[in-house]
C-alpha cells in the first residue's frame, strides 16, 4: 500500500543590518548581491514550477534594506560604496581608498564556482595575485580599465543563473569579456536596480497566488530566549558560563516589540500579518513560545536537537527518529495550541553542505529516495510531515550554476511524484476536508531551550568574549531605560535610539565572537558592534563607556584591521 508524505521547505532569507545609521552608508554589499543572485533565482524556480509549494521566511530587517536599495536606485542617492564604484565615471581617477575597496571586495567570492569558470575574470585575478606579491607599489600599476573590468565582472559573477538565462545584457557583457565602458557599467547598474527593486513585489505575487507562505522572524533577528532569560542556556548546557549581568533588562518586552515590528512590516509589505514565524536561529524556549502565542503566532519551528532535548527532559525519548520527528507538536502550557515543527537536520544539511559536490540530477534523485524511505517506514495510518529548513541564499554559491540544475530537477520530480505533497505550515493550522490523512499532532509537557545549531546556545553565549559582548549590551540597555523614562528626549530622538538598540540586539553580533571564526573577521564585527553601541550612547546623549574603546575579542587584531575584513566575514 502506497503511503503519502507531506514535505515543507522553509527557505530562510536573512542578512543582518549592514547600514551605518550615522552616515547612512552600507558597510557591506551582501543584501543587493544576494538579491541579484539568490532571491531572484529562488523566485524563478518557483515560477517555473507552480505546483511546488514552500514557506519563504523573510527577516524584516532584510526587507528594510531591500527597500532602502529600492529608494537608492529611484532617487540616485547611492549609499553603497561598491555600487558607487560600479558607476564611477572616471575609473582612472579613483582614490587610493576606492582602489583598495574595489580590490578587497571584488575577489571575495567562491573562486572555484564564481571566478575560475570565467576566463576573463580569472585573468584579472591572476594579474592581481602576481602584483600583490610585489606589494602596494606594484598594485598601483593596475589601470583604470582594469578597475572598470574588475567591478563589472564581480557583479556579473554575482548575477543568478536565471538572470544569465533571461537577460540579453548580461549575456552580451559576458561575451564582450573586457574593455567595459561607462555605458556598459551603467546598464548593468540599472539592471541591478530593477532586480533588487522587484524582489518584494515578486514574492508578494507568489504569496497571493497561494503557492508560497511568507513567514517572518522577529524584526532585527534577536536571540529571543537569551533576551528573556540568560539562564535558559543552562537547559541544554548545565555548566555554561553566563555573563556577569543577571539578565537582559526587560528582555521579554523587547522580544514582544521585535515581534510586533515584524507583524507591522509584514502587513505593510504583503497585505496581512504572518501566520507563523521562524525564530532567529530556530531558538525557542517555553517563555519564547508563550510570547509568540500572545502575539497571535499560529506556528513556530526549530531544530531537531531541540526536540530530542525536549523529549529527554519530558522522559518521552523514542529511539527511532521516525517515531517522533515527523509530526507537529503543541506545548501543554500554551493554551491556544500554537503548532511547533522540527527540522530534519540530516536532509536539510544534505542540501546545505553535501549536494553541492554532486551532479544535480543525482542529488535530486537521492533526496527523493530519502523521502520515500521515510514514508515507507512511517507507522500505519500516519502521514509524516518532513521539515527541511535552511538558508535560501548562502549554500548556492558553492553549487555549480548557483544550484540551478539541482533545484530545477528537484522541483520537477516533486511536481511529478504522486505521493509526496509539498505544503506550507499554515496548511496544518486548520482541518482540511480533502486531506484527512494529515499528520496527527502530539503534545510536549515542556520545551528544552535551544537553537537549530547543536540544539543549544553555545554559538551565542558561554565564552568570555560572547559574555562580555552581552554585558556591554546590558549596560547600554540600562542606560537606555533610564534615559527613556527621564523625558529628556523628544519623540523623534526616542525613536532613533530605539531603532539603534534594536540593531544592537541582533543575534548576529554574538555569533561572530569566538576563536572558531577568522581573527580578522571577528575584529571587523567587533569594531562594528562597538561602533553601534557607541552610537546608541550618542543618541541617548550620554558619554560612551571607556570600555567600548577596547576590542571585545581576545583574538582581535586591533583597530588597524582593514575594513575589507568585513566583506570577507559573510562569505
Amino acid at each position: 500500500m502506497k503511503k503519502s508524505l507531506d514535505l515543507v521547505f522553509l527557505w530562510h532569507m536573512h542578512q543582518p543590518d549592514y547600514r551605518d545609521y550615522a552616515s547612512g552608508d552600507f558597510v557591506l554589499p551582501w543584501v543587493y548581491l544576494h538579491a541579484i543572485k539568490d532571491y531572484t533565482d529562488m523566485a524563478y524556480h518557483l515560477e517555473r514550477h507552480p505546483e511546488v509549494r514552500v514557506v519563504l521566511n523573510f527577516v524584516p530587517i532584510l526587507l528594510d534594506q531591500l527597500e532602502d536599495y529600492t529608494d537608492q536606485f529611484a532617487t540616485g542617492n547611492i549609499r553603497d560604496p561598491l555600487l558607487r564604484l560600479l558607476v564611477h565615471q572616471d575609473p582612472v581617477g579613483l582614490t587610493a581608498e576606492q582602489r583598495v575597496l574595489a580590490l578587497d571586495s571584488c575577489f571575495r567570492s567562491s573562486h572555484t564556482k564564481m571566478i575560475a569558470p570565467f576566463p576573463a575574470y580569472k585573468r584579472l585575478w591572476d594579474l592581481f595575485a602576481l602584483l600583490q606579491a610585489e606589494g602596494e607599489t606594484a598594485l598601483s600599476y593596475l589601470s583604470g580599465q582594469y578597475m572598470a573590468d574588475l567591478l563589472t565582472w564581480y557583479h556579473l559573477a554575482w548575477c543568478g543563473e536565471s538572470v544569465r538565462r533571461e537577460s540579453e545584457l548580461v549575456t552580451r557583457l559576458m561575451t564582450k569579456a573586457e574593455g567595459f565602458s561607462y555605458a556598459d557599467r551603467k546598464q548593468l547598474f540599472d539592471l541591478i536596480g530593477e532586480l533588487t527593486s522587484g524582489i518584494i513585489p515578486r514574492y508578494r505575487k507568489l504569496s497571493e497566488s497561494g503557492q508560497i507562505e511568507i513567514s517572518a522572524t522577529p524584526h532585527y533577528h534577536p536571540l529571543a530566549p537569551l533576551l528573556i532569560d540568560f539562564d535558559s542556556a543552562r537547559e541544554a548546557m548545565p555548566d555554561v558560563l553566563l555573563p556577569k549581568s543577571p539578565h537582559y533588562p526587560k528582555g521579554r518586552l523587547r522580544v514582544s516589540k521585535h515581534i510586533q515590528l515584524a507583524k507591522q512590516s509584514h502587513k505593510a509589505r504583503f497585505g496581512s500579518e504572518p501566520r507563523g514565524m521562524w525564530p532567529a536561529e530556530g531558538s525557542i524556549s517555553v517563555e519564547t513560545l508563550e510570547v509568540f502565542a500572545e502575539e497571535g503566532c499560529g506556528w513556530a519551528a526549530s531544530g531537531e536537537g531541540v526536540l530530542v532535548n525536549s523529549l529527554r527532559r519530558s522522559s518521552l525519548v523514542v529511539h527511532e527518529r521516525g517515531q517522533y520527528l515527523y509530526r507537529p507538536y503543541t506545548l501543554d502550557t500554551v493554551a491556544d495550541r500554537m503548532l511547533c515543527f522540527f527540522r530534519d537536520d540530516r536532509l536539510s544539511d544534505l542540501i546545505g553542505f553535501e549536494y553541492s559536490h554532486w551532479h544535480g540530477r543525482d542529488a535530486a534523485v537521492h533526496f527523493i529516495d530519502q523521502l520515500n524511505e521515510i514514508s515507507r517506514h512511517a507507522a500505519e495510518g500516519e502521514t509524516p510531515v518532513v521539515s527541511v529548513i535552511l538558508d535560501g541564499e548562502n549554500a548556492w554559491e558553492y553549487y555549480p550554476y548557483n544550484g540551478f540544475y539541482f533545484l530545477d530537477e528537484l522541483y520537477a520530480q516533486l511536481e511529478a511524484h504522486p505521493d509526496i505533497h509539498t505544503a506550507t505550515y499554515s496548511d496544518f493550522l486548520k482541518p482540511d476536508p480533502v486531506r484527512t490523512d494529515r499528520a496527527r499532532t502530539s503534545s510536549l509537557p515542556t520545551i528544552a531551550a535551544g537553537s537549530w545549531v547543536y540544539g543549544n546556545f553555545s554559538t551565542w553565549i558561554g565564552c568570555e568574549d560572547k559574555n562580555h559582548a552581552w554585558d556591554l549590551l546590558c549596560a547600554a540597555k540600562q542606560s537606555f531605560d533610564m534615559v527613556m523614562s527621564s523625558g529628556r528626549l523628544s519623540q523623534a530622538e526616542q525613536e532613533a535610539a530605539d531603532k539603534q538598540l534594536c540593531s544592537c540586539e541582533s543575534s548576529d553580533w554574538f555569533w561572530w565572537f569566538g576563536d572558531y571564526n577568522p581573527a580578522n573577521s571577528v575584529a571587523s564585527f567587533d569594531r562594528l558592534y562597538r561602533h553601534n553601541l557607541t552610537e546608541l550612547y550618542r543618541l541617548l546623549k550620554l558619554p560612551a563607556p571607556i570600555s567600548l574603546a577596547d576590542p571585545i575579542s581576545l583574538g582581535c587584531l586591533g583597530e588597524t584591521e582593514v575594513d575589507g575584513a568585513m566583506r570577507r566575514a559573510t562569505e
